[in-house]
């Protein structure tokens, strides 16, 4: 259910419940599982649900609620520029899911990507505060005003270009950099298979 055909009075509870059914995932978000699966595509990938992550991603849950941003892939790219726009503080899971997420939306949704990302530039995103179970009693309207997510679109200056070019970089090098720690092991089996066989 898109937050735009409910009431802005409806709370962020219910709104993001009802973000996170239609996107297929849990009903706590996932929090308690030991294991995070992703489905690229048909292909699924595990990765270990960090404390980290658990943090990071309640705030992300509702930031979908909050920015209209759907649970599909590319609204998890959009989102992703979004919260690399206004700034995630010392989260490195939160840093690195996002630039991985900003490096694929740039091949598939760039003009998407480029839109969030610039939405992102003029507002504010709740990474910066402590979470507490009070935020999902809060107005989904007062947190778009404090988020400033009300705006409406702004022309993009010089700076604010120059910063998309900047993270575009940084999103592309960061997913070259974790795709050659993931292929590593099969580099090495590769290289020790080979070895066997030469010496063989």
């Amino acid at each position: 259910m898109r937050l735009g055909t409910v009431r802005a009075r409806v709370d962020a509870r219910r709104g993001a419940g009802a973000s996170l059914r239609a996107g297929g995932l849990a009903e706590d978000g996932g929090y308690s599982d030991a294991w995070v699966k992703l489905k690229l595509w048909r292909m699924p990938i595990w990765f270990p649900n960090t404390e980290g992550r658990r943090r990071a991603v309640r705030f992300h849950d509702v930031h979908h609620v909050l920015t209209e941003y759907p649970t599909t892939w590319r609204g998890e790219f959009e989102i992703a520029a979004w919260e690399i726009a206004t700034g995630i503080g010392g989260r490195w899971e939160a840093w690195l899911l996002d630039l991985l997420g900003f490096a694929c939306g740039l091949v598939v949704f760039p003009r998407s990507v480029h839109r969030a990302f610039q939405r992102g530039r003029q507002g504010t995103n709740l990474h910066f505060s402590e979470w507490n179970e009070a935020i999902l009693a809060r107005r989904v309207g007062e947190m778009r005003r404090r988020l400033r997510l009300d705006c409406g679109d702004v022309r993009p200056t010089l700076r604010d270009e120059a910063a998309f070019l900047f993270w575009s970089a940084a999103s592309l090098l960061a997913y070259l950099a974790a795709s050659a720690v993931a292929l590593l092991p099969v580099f090495l089996l590769l290289v020790v298979l080979w070895m066997r066989l030469v010496i063989s």
